[in-house]
């Protein structure tokens, strides 16, 4: 029989790998189509991303932190050590940096298919929302890699 600790743990990090693996995969596969300029890509492209993230991605946000919770009370930490506390400040920023990103992955999914069906080029705004899209990735980005080192290392600051 597992240990309850022990398959929290597990659960914590395969939602970390996913929340992770889901995010440079929705850019990477992003990126790949934009750099096709074909709207009819584009827009197959943005209505599968914008399924992962649903699917994938808003599971791994919702199960991070009520894993994570637990099981800091499983291991005796308590959730004002310094690290767990700027854990939690890295992921409401990734959080924060993630909203708009789904908002826009819905915009451009929109405008790609609307370029797609009049046989026309992306326009400017596809262009300016990509742009931000990608902006935001970054910190977002970071922050997950930056949370992650902060799990394994749990530095005493």
């Amino acid at each position: 029989m597992i240990n309850p600790a022990v398959a929290l743990k597990l659960v914590h990090v395969i939602s970390a790998c996913v929340l992770l693996g889901s995010g440079v995969g929705i850019a990477f596969f992003m990126w790949m189509a934009r750099r096709s300029a074909d709207a009819a890509i584009i827009a197959a492209m943005a209505h599968a991303v914008v399924i992962a993230d649903a699917v994938f991605t808003a599971t791994a946000v919702i199960t991070q932190p009520i894993t994570g919770a637990a099981l800091a009370g499983a291991m005796g930490f308590s959730l004002f050590e310094p690290w767990i506390v700027v854990s939690f400040a890295l992921y409401l920023l990734v959080g924060a940096c993630w909203l708009p990103v789904v908002w826009i992955q819905f915009r451009l999914r929109d405008i790609a298919e609307v370029a797609r069906d009049a046989h026309a080029p992306l326009p400017a705004r596809y262009h300016r929302l990509f742009r931000i899209w990608l902006i935001l990735g970054w910190p977002a980005f970071a922050g997950v890699v930056a949370i992650f080192a902060l799990m394994i290392a749990k530095p005493s600051l």
